[in-house]
């Protein structure tokens, strides 16, 4: 069992017998009342928030979550595609699951699929990628009314704001977490400058 020093962001906790990761965790202590925990929590399994917060002495089960690679394949409509890169079973999750980072998955790409009680409740993205901007508008001399950033189409279809000097062809990498432009990773499709 957890007890309040031990849920911090991203720890994996069940809460009434489903799997829930800490995205945020405030501690504070009031007067004589106790310590207390504000936490925001995400459900594994159906990517609901909940609001929770613990007191003193209160205790959380960690959750048993297995980690195993798996190829994205394709999506088809809000349903996502996966192959066991050891059995070769394919098996799918659902966009709502798998929330925000689903736009920064690219077709072929390895993922960590998270299992609980044997079955694949959600994926877990690399906190960097690198994708292809396939589409950028031209940057014109001088045009920094803005502070400096135009919005790309990345080659998942996702749009990022970046600076005004990347180029369609340019090789981005990407905050999945926070769905942000971190630098630039290559020149033109390729891996270099």
């Amino acid at each position: 069992m957890l007890n309040l020093s031990e849920i911090k962001t991203g720890k994996k906790i069940v809460i009434d017998g489903e799997p829930f990761v800490v995205i945020f965790d405030q501690h504070s202590k009031m007067g004589r009342a106790g310590a207390v925990l504000r936490t925001k929590l995400r459900n594994l399994r159906t990517g609901a928030i909940l609001n929770k917060t613990f007191q003193g002495n209160d205790k959380v089960e960690p959750a048993e979550i297995q980690s195993k690679e798996a190829q994205y394949l394709y999506q088809s409509d809000e349903i996502f595609y996966f192959m066991d890169n050891e059995a070769y079973e394919q098996f799918e999750l659902s966009g709502k699951i798998i929330g925000k980072g689903a736009s920064f998955l690219k077709e072929g790409a390895i993922v960590n699929i998270l299992y609980f009680e044997g079955q694949a409740i959600n994926i877990d993205l690399p906190i960097k990628v690198d994708l292809a901007v396939t589409e950028a508008p031209p940057s014109i001399k001088g045009n920094t009314a803005d502070g400096g950033s135009k919005q790309v189409t990345l080659e998942t279809g996702a749009k990022v704001s970046v600076p005004l000097f990347i180029e369609t062809g340019d090789i981005i990498r990407v905050n999945t977490q926070t769905g942000q432009y971190v630098e630039r990773a290559g020149k033109n499709g390729k891996g270099e400058f």
